[in-house]
């Protein structure tokens, strides 16, 4: 009887255990039945989540929206999320300067980036976590996550290529922060440097059961500054305080 109990306590506390589900990578971007050319942002508003009428509508800015590596703001963006927004089932097409803007912490949840332009994320929080589930995003020259706020980042099972960085702590930000950012099940092609840190304001990069196939390096550390000049990179590769990953947790 006493067996029983424990058995019937064990499978309670399962069932209310947060499950943990584990998706693949994909480099299968959806069709999308529509493109829908915006004329000024789409902001979705603190606490809400924006789900097309039809899943995997090509959102964008119209043509010759994209101004190469030159620097947009808030009002170049296609979609602006509000603290605790989420965007989900989105085809963000290449006519676009700059993609999603956090204002506050986010979840994208399948969201791809056809054709990245001058960043494809830009997150704004000053504190608390956003995270970018599954999706993708291909053919950025420079950053696909502009980390400018602080807190952290999750990228949970992304798919990215052709790309200068995935993910980049800000190194020359006016204001500065620690910020962090956990990289799990990512698969990245074709690109330069999975992730940029700052370790003089204590950045980590923790990066798990990642595939990165002809990716030139995993992490970089720099000495990031305030003052707008360009950050110096003083290492690259797991060092067990700032790079946390083993070789092990790299796969081609």
């Amino acid at each position: 009887m006493f067996c029983t109990q424990l058995v019937v306590l064990a499978l309670g506390a399962l069932a209310f255990a947060e499950p943990l589900e584990r998706r693949t990578a994909t480099n299968v971007f959806p069709t999308p039945p529509k493109t829908s050319s915006l004329s000024s942002p789409i902001t979705v508003k603190a606490g809400q989540t924006f789900t097309p009428p039809t899943a995997y509508i090509r959102y964008d800015r119209g043509s010759n929206a994209c101004n190469g590596q030159s620097e947009g703001g808030d009002s170049d963006a296609v979609f602006l999320l509000e603290e605790g927004a989420t965007l989900k089932n989105v085809v963000i097409g290449p006519s676009q300067s700059e993609g999603v803007h956090c204002l506050g912490s986010c979840t994208l949840d399948h969201v791809y980036f056809e054709d990245v332009c001058e960043d494809a994320i830009t997150i704004k929080q000053t504190s608390g976590t956003s995270r970018i589930n599954y999706g993708g995003a291909k053919h950025a020259s420079d950053k696909v996550i502009q980390h400018n706020g602080g807190g952290t980042v999750i990228i949970n099972s992304f798919y990215v290529e052709d790309f200068g960085k995935l993910y980049r702590s800000c190194g020359n930000c006016k204001t500065q922060y620690k910020r962090t950012v956990q990289i799990n099940d990512v698969w990245a092609v074709n690109g330069k440097v999975l992730a940029g840190i700052n370790t003089n304001y204590g950045d980590t990069a923790t990066i798990r059961t990642t595939r990165a196939q002809s990716v030139g390096k995993i992490c970089d550390r720099y000495t990031g500054n305030n003052s707008g000049a360009e950050p110096v990179e003083t290492g690259s590769g797991p060092d067990g305080k700032y790079c946390l990953y083993s070789t092990s947790d790299i796969s081609s």
